[in-house]
């Protein structure tokens, strides 16, 4: 298996990933336990995942896939033995992922929330790279070529999404930071912003 560091980290994965975004939609959770023993079996070290999976969202499943991979990871007793990714739904309309909101946003509150449930769902007390899934800004992403334009002025900052994140970084929560159906302008920013104040950068 080919091993390739993660981004400007000391972090090796494998170049092949495990994804998870159809875990409790198409599979049941003894079925996702055998595909993850079925890869670890063959030397893939790197799990990725989601809070908003598995996909299309659903309230009714909504973190399940988190959810199957952390019984595996307390079943096998084997958290060190792989890195996990996750992410953080970016603005949508997806009221259940929240307990009073009902658009998820990137602000400090909702980021907060959102760790801390999926460190619940995961069954661990840290995750190796924690993502946004997609920006707290408008943009053109999944194959959509229009989209709603929201007020500048109702947009998270992007230095407050980092500060927020960073806070986790020093709790321990989060060991490296990512960026997911991103632009080269967004990613770009985030790495300045990160340079400017002194804060761990996204990976990218």
């Amino acid at each position: 298996m080919e091993f390739r560091h993660l981004g400007r980290t000391d972090i090796k994965v494998t170049s092949v990933c495990l994804g998870t975004m159809t875990w409790g939609e198409q599979n049941t959770e003894d079925e996702a336990h055998e595909q993850l023993d079925y890869a670890m079996e063959r030397g893939i070290n790197f799990i990725d995942t989601a809070e908003m999976y598995p996909v299309p969202g659903n309230p009714k499943t909504q973190g399940r896939t988190e959810s199957y991979i952390g019984s595996w990871t307390a079943a096998r007793k084997n958290r060190d033995k792989f890195i996990l990714a996750t992410k953080i739904s970016g603005r949508a309309n997806l009221w259940w992922a929240r307990d009073d909101e009902t658009v998820t946003r990137h602000t400090s509150g909702q980021i907060d929330e959102a760790i801390e449930k999926s460190l619940r769902r995961l069954q661990t007390d840290y995750i190796d790279l924690y993502q946004l899934h997609w920006p707290d800004r408008a943009m053109p992403a999944f194959g959509y070529h229009s989209y709603q334009d929201y007020d500048a002025d109702d947009m998270v900052a992007l230095e407050d999404i980092l500060g927020a994140l960073n806070r986790h970084v020093e709790k321990g929560n989060i060991r490296h930071l990512g960026v997911s159906n991103e632009t080269a302008w967004g990613a770009m920013k985030f790495i300045q912003l990160a340079e400017k104040n002194g804060l761990q950068p996204m990976r990218l």
